[in-house]
């Protein structure tokens, strides 16, 4: 199996030691940079399978790295774990909008870090999370599964492989309510990593792209999400 490259873009010198250490104990071929420009220049070049990714860099923050990552045909399906100290939900919602992966919020454990790496290394690509690829059309939502391709009123908008995930859970069956612990275990293929948190922050993420009033995607208080129907 070819060991997978991971690039480390932080600039916190003992972070970025505990990480880089941690990560090849794992077996991982780790690459690291502590200024914005620099990594993302490395991450072109190297072309990883994972970039973690701090949000305050100097030299280029992390989300205009993350938007130029996904913007770039070489690099547009490599995964990214953001690293935030900030913890606001206003960061994450932007990160997760302009295609990271997960998130993490500082301070944590070298070995939560690993845990969340290896959770989105596995779920790779997108994937389907039932056999059928038939189109789906709800509404101004038209979503085909086999071409990973979703469109509100007739335009296509750019979904992270999580956030694919969730909506074409939640459009296989509108109008049912789901629980998060429901969607944790089902849309997001058992993955254990993926929190409470972070379904909720990649829901808010993909009204946002959608854009559409009232959201399609409805929160039901103390249960969890449904699509509505009409």
């Amino acid at each position: 199996m070819t060991t997978r490259k991971i690039v480390i873009i932080e600039d916190e010198p003992d972070i970025l030691d505990a990480l880089t250490f941690s990560l090849k104990r794992e077996g991982f071929l780790v690459y690291t940079s502590s200024n914005g420009i620099k990594g993302l220049t490395q991450v072109s070049k190297i072309q990883p399978d994972l970039v973690v990714l701090d949000l305050m860099l100097p030299g280029l923050d992390g989300i205009e790295i993350c938007r130029s990552i996904k913007n770039s045909p070489h690099t547009k399906d490599t995964s990214i774990v953001m690293l935030t100290a900030k913890g606001e939900e206003s960061d994450i919602v932007l990160g997760l909008g302009v295609g990271a992966d997960d998130y993490l919020t500082k301070p944590f454990s070298p070995k939560e870090l690993i845990a969340r790496v290896k959770a989105v290394l596995r779920r790779g690509r997108l994937v389907d999370v039932t056999n059928d690829d038939a189109a789906i059309q709800i509404r101004e939502l038209l979503i085909d599964p086999a071409k990973y391709q979703v469109f509100v009123s007739g335009s296509q908008i750019s979904l992270t492989a999580t956030e694919f995930r969730l909506l074409h859970y939640l459009s296989l069956n509108p109008g049912h309510v789901f629980t998060r612990d429901h969607l944790l275990s089902n849309a997001m293929g058992g993955e254990s990593f993926v929190v409470d948190r972070n379904i909720d922050v990649h829901i808010r993420a993909i009204r946002k792209k959608m854009n559409v009033e009232p959201p399609m995607i409805e929160t039901i208080r103390g249960v969890g999400y449904r699509l509505r129907e009409v």
